[in-house]
C-alpha cells in the first residue's frame, strides 16, 4: 500500500441501468433482480472502492392502465431512499398512430439521452462504467469513454444485446448467467 497513489487504489464505479432492457431479462428469467445484492456483486466483481448506481425508467401515465401503478412508484422510492440509487424517471409519451385498423396509441419512454448525459456529466468522477443495456446506440458513448481512459463493461442478455455493443466494451456479461444470489423473488403475472 505504501508508495501507491490514491488513483492506484481507488476504483470508483458508476452503474447505468436501463430498466426496460433489464425488464426483458427479468421476464426471461422469471425473477426480479435483488438490486442491493446486484450492487454488491458489481462492487465486488470490479474491485470498487465506491459505487454509484443510476436507474432509468419510464412509467405509464395515471389512468392509462386498468391496474394501479402505485407499486412502481413505491419501488422507485425504495431504490432512491432505501438503496441510495439515483432514479431518473419520466412518464411514457403517448403518441397517436393511425393504421389501416384505425387509430391507436403507441407509448415510448426511451431514456438513452438521459443515460448519456449522466455518463458524460460525471465523467471525471468514475474509473469504471457499467451499463445494463443492449442498445447499439450506446456504442458511440462506450467508445468515447474507453478512449478517455475508462473501463466499460456491458451487462445484458443474449436475446437483447446488439453485436456491436456486446463486443464494444472491455467485457460483456449475460445477466441470465449471473450467479443465483443476485436474483430475488419470482415474477407474478398480473391476471388478465
Amino acid at each position: 500500500m505504501f508508495g501507491q497513489t490514491v488513483k492506484e487504489i481507488r476504483n470508483t464505479i458508476y452503474v447505468f441501468i436501463d430498466a426496460s432492457n433489464l425488464w426483458e431479462a427479468q421476464k426471461s428469467k422469471g425473477r426480479f433482480f435483488d438490486y442491493a445484492k446486484l450492487r454488491a456483486f458489481i462492487k465486488e466483481k470490479f474491485g470498487g472502492s465506491l459505487i454509484e448506481v443510476f436507474y432509468y425508467t419510464a412509467y405509464p401515465a395515471d389512468g392509462t392502465r386498468d391496474y394501479s401503478i402505485d407499486g412502481k412508484h413505491k419501488f422507485f422510492t425504495f431504490l432512491k431512499k432505501g438503496l441510495g440509487f439515483i432514479v431518473r424517471k419520466k412518464e411514457l409519451k403517448r403518441i397517436p398512430v393511425i393504421t389501416e385498423a384505425g387509430q391507436s396509441i403507441e407509448e415510448k419512454g426511451n431514456m438513452d439521452v438521459e443515460m448519456t448525459i449522466d455518463a458524460m456529466y460525471h465523467f471525471k468522477k468514475y474509473d469504471t462504467a457499467v451499463f445494463f443495456t443492449g442498445d447499439s446506440d450506446f456504442l458511440a458513448l462506450v467508445t468515447h469513454l474507453r478512449n478517455g481512459g475508462k473501463k466499460v463493461y456491458i451487462f445484458s442478455s443474449k436475446n437483447n444485446i446488439s453485436e456491436e455493443l456486446r463486443t464494444g466494451g472491455d467485457g460483456y456479461f449475460d445477466v441470465l448467467l449471473l450467479r443465483e444470489d443476485v436474483w430475488g423473488r419470482e415474477l407474478k403475472h398480473r391476471p388478465k
